[in-house]
Formats: C-alpha cells, sequence, structure tokens
C-alpha cells in the first residue's frame, strides 16, 4: 500500500472517531441549565437593558481559562438559534447584561451554552419553556 494512502486513511479514521472520544460520562457529569431572566412571557423592548440569568449544573471537571459560557437567542421559538447575544464569557457566569436588539417576535427563546475545548463538548441548554416577546414599544403620547 503506498505510505500516502496510509496515512490519508489513518488520518481520517482518527478525525472520525475524534467525536467519539470525548464523553461527557469520562469528564465528569452533564451540563444543564435553566434560565432565571428573561421570564416565560416577560415582554421586552428594543434598547431596554436587562440582565440574563441562569441556574446552571456544570460537569466535575477543572474549569479552567479553557472553559466558557455563550448565550444565543432565537427568534423563531428555538427552531435556530441564529444571534449571539452575549459576550465570551467565563465557565462558572451565571449572568451578563443585555441590549434587546430591534428584532421583534412573539417566539424569543435563549440557548445557555457552555464547553471546555478538548476536555468537555459544546453543550447546548436551549430554554423553550421561557419563551418571551420582544415588542415594539407602546405609543407615547404628547
Amino acid at each position: 500500500m503506498n505510505i500516502r494512502v496510509l496515512l490519508a486513511t489513518i488520518f481520517a479514521v482518527a478525525l472520525n472517531a475524534a467525536p467519539q472520544l470525548v464523553s461527557t460520562a469520562s469528564a465528569g457529569g452533564t451540563y444543564s441549565a435553566t434560565l432565571i431572566s428573561p421570564r416565560a412571557g416577560q415582554v421586552l423592548y428594543p434598547g431596554q437593558h436587562i440582565r440574563v440569568e441562569w441556574n446552571d449544573a456544570l460537569p466535575s471537571i477543572n474549569l479552567g481559562a479553557f472553559c466558557e459560557m455563550e448565550v444565543w437567542l432565537s427568534v423563531d421559538g428555538g427552531r435556530t438559534f441564529s444571534m449571539w447575544i452575549s459576550p465570551w464569557l467565563n465557565g462558572k457566569a451565571k449572568s451578563f447584561d443585555w441590549i434587546v436588539p430591534n428584532t421583534l417576535t412573539n417566539a424569543a427563546v435563549m440557548d445557555v451554552r457552555f464547553g471546555c475545548e478538548q476536555f468537555y463538548p459544546e453543550s447546548y441548554a436551549p430554554q423553550p419553556a421561557s419563551t418571551f416577546v420582544i415588542a415594539k414599544p407602546p405609543f407615547a403620547g404628547h
């Protein structure tokens, strides 16, 4: 067998098996999160400043410099999460301050994500039970 073909085959097998080598069970448990704010049914307005907060259960691993939290926003009820709304947050973070975007929706959902580079895979925690509204501000009459 040609050495290049052999190396290419070994490389392809290694890449294919790599995701299976990262196990959340071997990493010390699983990750979960529960959104505290915004609350289910809450109406937010573009430009409003709010604190996004959550409780989480982190895996029992060393939360070093490679661990992070991210929060993503869905405006279609959780079918897609296309807006990354948080800064990169420390793996122990449980909140951040957010300015509500000018994207009106009756079905806003957040996804609180956690990961630790090669030590723990990026894990998702969408919050469909905490669907909220981003609405046009009420008319401020004269």
